[in-house]
């Protein structure tokens, strides 16, 4: 089942935010660097795209990411117009104090105390935007947690040279389109609990790893991949961890959430969810399954089409057949009036005063 979560103070909150969006220079979108464009809220860019602005992506948690998936999307990213992307994590405030000179290159006409730059962070939740405007301000001002949607308004904040940035609620969007999208928003925590289960995403994210990063889970918890499935990798958990429910079985729900927090975490390593090659064959599976369905949708017209012509003209040669049949019974009963049919089907004439 595609996972699916938009929380009733996101609709306000984006509304907010394309309002906001007239007043501020540049941009900065953050993005999860493990699964940066399924973490790429396209609300942000029809946005900004609507007010011609450039966009700062910053592709935060770079520190628990796969480095050559990240150098990837880098090279990726940089190739699009009025978009400069940057790999950093804001748990380091060194790295966050760059972020003002870089979105001053992407405004050079905002450069002086009466045209100080304006700023706005927009990202999905939990990709650590709090996290980096606490760094830009130099104090705690926005609420940090382990929860995605913790921020639910657009605040403005002063920085330095008088320049501002606007701080905006983490933003999904109405329909999530591609399913993967949802399991990789879901394993990474950008989604609520209560939309997904723990198992169905664990199972995603167990193949991944058993497809990409299967020496990691061997040596985060000891045991042999070879010849396991998702369901075997989760199950292999609860035995290295003694998770056992009353009667022996696995407990699989606290196997699942283990391996969802380690990967979260990043204690099972520097693991990304999508590079760009595989999001593009992700994308064309998706194009050929839509193409599959309108050929199915379309046959299926036609064989309709088909058998409601043969209905149709099976019922015309059932009228043909009976108007016949009515035209010979009418032809029957008005034999001429002094004529009458013999047994031998002869008709002899005779009339009715015979002498």
């Amino acid at each position: 089942m595609a996972i699916q979560w938009f929380p009733g103070h996101m609709a306000s909150a984006r509304k907010k935010a394309a309002e906001a969006m007239a007043g501020v220079d540049v941009v900065i979108e953050v993005v999860d660097a493990r699964l940066p464009e399924a973490s790429t809220n396209p609300l942000v860019h029809e946005l900004r795209k609507h007010r011609q602005r450039p966009c700062l992506k910053i592709l935060n948690k770079a520190d628990l990411a796969d480095p050559a998936a990240t150098r990837a999307w880098l090279d990726h990213y940089n190739r699009m117009d009025g978009v400069h992307a940057v790999a950093l994590s804001c748990r380091k405030p060194g790295e966050a104090q760059r972020i003002p000179t870089l979105c001053q290159a992407l405004a050079p006409h905002r450069d002086s105390l009466l045209k100080p730059l304006r700023m706005m962070i927009m990202g999905v939740p939990n990709v650590g935007k709090s996290t980096l405007l606490n760094a830009l301000v130099k104090r705690r001002v926005a609420a940090v947690g382990d929860e995605p949607a913790i921020t639910k308004a657009l605040t403005t904040y002063d920085l330095p040279q008088k320049r501002t940035i606007v701080d905006t609620p983490g933003l999904l969007w109405p329909k999530i389109e591609h399913p993967g999208d949802g399991l990789m928003l879901a394993a990474s925590h950008s989604i609520g609990r209560n939309a997904f289960s723990d198992i169905e995403v664990s199972c995603f994210l167990g193949d991944l790893l058993l497809a990409r990063y299967a020496a990691l889970l061997t040596a985060r918890y000891g045991f042999p991949v070879e010849g396991l499935d998702a369901v075997g990798v989760i199950e292999a958990v609860a035995r290295r961890r003694g998770f056992r429910l009353k009667g022996g079985d696995a407990d699989f729900d606290k196997a699942a959430f283990v391996l969802l927090q380690d990967y979260r975490d990043g204690v099972l390593g520097r693991i990304s969810l999508e590079t760009p090659q595989t999001r593009a064959a992700m994308l064309e599976a998706a194009a050929a399954a839509v193409a599959a369905q309108a050929e199915a949708r379309r046959v299926a017209a036609a064989e309709k089409a088909k058998e409601k012509a043969a209905r149709a003209e099976a019922l015309a040669a059932q009228a043909n057949a009976d108007a016949a049949a009515d035209s010979s019974e009418a032809s029957d009963a008005h034999v001429a009036p002094g004529f009458v049919i013999d047994g031998d089907d002869q008709i002899e004439g005779k009339r009715a005063d015979d002498r």
